[in-house]
């Protein structure tokens, strides 16, 4: 049996699973106004250094930490959040996939920013 629709706070009847055209263009605007102020990824450490030692990493870590998978990502295990001894220390570095990284490695940073 399917779910009934679900009224959206500007009062529009949106289906269920579904988000009302109101939320996304607010996300779409929130998202603009963050990238305004974001340093570009060249000013975060994101270098020709980096992509060298990247590759380096992931092909002495060719798989996920998470599943066992091909890695294509190196991501530090702790947020750098500009600390470049943080970002340059690889044992905080994980090989992980673009799918874990992409879903598993950001639900667990939304729920630790919750936490702390």
């Amino acid at each position: 049996m399917p779910r009934p629709p679900h009224l959206c706070t500007c009062g529009q009847l949106v289906p269920h699973g579904a988000r009302c055209s109101c939320q996304i263009q607010r996300d779409r605007e929130r998202k603009a106004r963050f990238d305004q102020k974001r340093p570009s990824s060249r000013e975060r450490g994101y270098t020709h250094e980096w992509r060298k030692a990247r590759a380096e990493f992931l092909h002495q870590h060719p798989t996920c930490a998470f599943c066992g998978a091909p890695a294509g990502v190196v991501d530090h295990v702790i947020p750098h959040k500009g600390d470049m001894t943080l970002f340059w220390d690889r044992t905080n570095w994980q090989a992980l996939c673009k799918p874990c990284h992409d879903r598993q490695k950001q639900m667990q940073e939304r729920y630790n920013h919750i936490i702390s």
